[in-house]
C-alpha cells in the first residue's frame, strides 16, 4: 500500500468525491484542511463545509484556518510533513512556502479544461457562455491563479438539459476518477506536465448578484443558459411590478418575430408565461415569487399569477 502522506485541502461538495476516492483507493491521507464553520440560511446556523462532514467520516484530523497564509496556520500545516498536496475547489490561494514543501508538489483538481475558465465558478460560467464540453484539469498549483502547469485532463460533454448541478455531479466523479488514474504516473516521476497558453486563458470568477439578473435584452438563447448555468444556485432572478421572481427554469419556444420589447409578456400559456426576448422568446415554466416556495408556472398562475396580463412587462 502506498504510504505517500497526503494532505488534502478542499471546501464544497464537489471535493468530497475526490477525498472519497482517495480514501477507497487506500492512500495514506494525513489530514484535511477545509474552510470554518459558516452561517447558513435565515437562521444563520453555523455550518461544517462537506468536506468536513467527509473528513470526520472517515477519521481524519481537520483543520479549519482562516487564512491559510497566516503564520500560525501554515505552521501547523507543514507540522504534518505531508510528502503531497491535493486541492480540489479549497478557496484560498496557497503561499510560495506551502507550496514548496511536499516533495511530490501540490496538485489542483479542477473543474474546467484549462486554461480557460480559471477561477472559483468555472460550472456555472462554461454553461451560461453556451459551452457544449466540459472537463477536469489537474494542475500543478502556483502562487496564481489556476495558471499551474498541466498533469492530466477529462473531457465531460455539457447535455442541452444539463445545469450548473447536474453538470458538478458529473465533474465530481470524472474529477475524483482522474485523480485515482492521475497518481500512479505522478507518483513514480512518469508525468511530464504541460505549460498553460496563459494568452487563451478565460476567467470565472464567483458569481455576483447581478450576474444572476436577466436582461431581457438578450438572445431567447443566452437567457435560457443563464437560467440553467445558476440553477439550482444561486439561481436567476426577475422582477415583476416592484417584486422579485427566481426563475428556476425557462424553455424556449418559437415565435413569429414579436415586435414587442423585450420583457413583455406575449402569452399565457396553462405551463408559463411567455416572455419576449432580444431575440426570440422563452417561457417561465418554474419560478419562485419573492417571499413564496418554488412552483410550477402551472400553479402559480392558478393561485397568486391568475391576475397577471399580456402586454405587462417583467424586469422593470
Amino acid at each position: 500500500m502506498d504510504k505517500t502522506r497526503i494532505l488534502f485541502m478542499g471546501t464544497p461538495d464537489f471535493a468530497v468525491s475526490s477525498l472519497d476516492a482517495l480514501m477507497e483507493a487506500g492512500y495514506h491521507v494525513i489530514g484535511v484542511v477545509t474552510q470554518p464553520d459558516r452561517p447558513v440560511g435565515r437562521k444563520q446556523i453555523l455550518t461544517p463545509p462537506p468536506v468536513k462532514e467527509a473528513a470526520i467520516r472517515h477519521g481524519l484530523p481537520v483543520l479549519q484556518p482562516e487564512r491559510i497564509k497566516a503564520e500560525e496556520a501554515l505552521a501547523e500545516v507543514l507540522a504534518l510533513e505531508p510528502d503531497l498536496i491535493v486541492t480540489a475547489a479549497y478557496g484560498q490561494i496557497l503561499p510560495k512556502k506551502l507550496l514548496e514543501a511536499p516533495r511530490f508538489g501540490c496538485i489542483n483538481v479542477h473543474a474546467s479544461l484549462l486554461p480557460k475558465y480559471r477561477g472559483g465558478a468555472p460550472i456555472h460560467k462554461c454553461i451560461v457562455e453556451g459551452e457544449k464540453e466540459s472537463g477536469v484539469t489537474i494542475m500543478y498549483m502556483v502562487e496564481a491563479l489556476d495558471a499551474g502547469d498541466m498533469l492530466s485532463k477529462v473531457i465531460v460533454p455539457i447535455e442541452e438539459r444539463d445545469t450548473v448541478g447536474s453538470l458538478h455531479d458529473k465533474l465530481a466523479v470524472a474529477g475524483s476518477g482522474l485523480l485515482i488514474d492521475t497518481l500512479p504516473a505522478l507518483l513514480a516521476g512518469e508525468l511530464k506536465a504541460e505549460a498553460q497558453d496563459h494568452e487563451a486563458a478565460t476567467f470565472a470568477p464567483n458569481i455576483k448578484r447581478s450576474d444572476e439578473r436577466i436582461d431581457w435584452s438578450r438572445t431567447a438563447e443566452q437567457i435560457y443558459n443563464q437560467v440553467r448555468g445558476l440553477n439550482p444556485w444561486p439561481v436567476a432572478f426577475t422582477s415583476y411590478q416592484g417584486k422579485v421572481w427566481k426563475v428556476w427554469w425557462v424553455e424556449k419556444v418559437q415565435t413569429t418575430g414579436s415586435a414587442e420589447a423585450p420583457g413583455t409578456i406575449l402569452a399565457r400559456e396553462e405551463d408559463g408565461l411567455v416572455i419576449a426576448c432580444g431575440s426570440g422568446a422563452v417561457k417561465i415554466t418554474e419560478l419562485q415569487p419573492e417571499g413564496k416556495k418554488r412552483m410550477s408556472a402551472l400553479d402559480f398562475l392558478r393561485g397568486a399569477g391568475n391576475s397577471i396580463e399580456i402586454g405587462t412587462k417583467v424586469g422593470e
